[in-house]
């Protein structure tokens, strides 16, 4: 019998697999919200005019935007594409940057786990220097829990974001598609960039494939579903 553990992450890498091939380990981590140096946290997000995300290119000659996300037995995950919509190649080496904000738009104090180690196993891989040419594109995933393992503290919801492609870059908004509902695990991973294939088209909502048979009754999502 497929253990719950085990059944999730195989749905999750599944769903994932075309934007991303994650391997190895990091020990890295970044406290807070992306891993800034201590200061006032930035300000939060208005809402875009813009109904395509790609449809101008910004001053950085990035875009970043989410692909669409997936869920399976409490564990999350949400794609993010970066395009360099520049005229010059564009350089990464790195983690993106990530904030939450709930509806008040007020920050989320949460912990980025660099690489899912604290959220599943076969999400890590060292990051590597990746160099896009104008319309390439780089991804990266997002992982969480929806867990509840004390009743005593309450539930974390966010929903909106921002993403940096580094640290000290500027961000913008990205669509969560649905709630960053971290239960109260206070804890997000996030894969390295990494180049996409130049012959892969743009990855859209992660295809969700047959829920496992088996289902143990251990532990509790917030709402209740096992």
């Amino acid at each position: 019998m497929v253990s719950r553990d085990t059944a999730a992450r195989l749905r999750i890498s599944a769903a994932v697999a075309a934007a991303l091939a994650l391997g190895g380990c990091t020990s890295d981590d970044h406290r807070g919200q992306g891993g800034d140096p201590p200061g006032p946290p930035p300000a939060a997000p208005s809402p875009s005019a813009s109904t395509d995300p790609l449809a101008d290119c910004p001053a950085t000659g990035i875009r970043i935007r989410s692909t669409g996300g997936d869920a399976a037995m409490g564990l999350r995950a949400l794609g993010l594409e970066l395009v360099n919509c520049g005229d010059r190649p564009y350089q990464l080496n790195g983690y993106p940057v990530l904030h939450v904000f709930d509806e008040q738009r007020e920050p989320v104090l949460l912990r980025v786990v660099n690489g899912g180690k604290e959220i599943t196993s076969g999400f890590d891989q060292p990051p590597r220097e990746v160099t896009l040419a104008p319309n390439e594109r780089a991804t990266a995933v997002l992982l969480w829990r929806n867990l509840v393992t004390d009743s005593t503290v309450v539930a974390t919801n966010g929903e909106y974001l921002t993403v940096a492609p580094a640290a000290g870059q500027p961000a913008e908004e990205v669509d969560p598609d649905g709630p960053i509902d971290l239960g109260n695990t206070g804890r997000i991973g996030v894969s390295a960039w990494k180049k996409a294939e130049p012959s892969a088209p743009a990855p859209t909502r992660p295809a969700r494939p047959p829920a496992p048979s088996a289902v143990p009754s251990s532990v509790s999502t917030p709402d209740g579903r096992l």
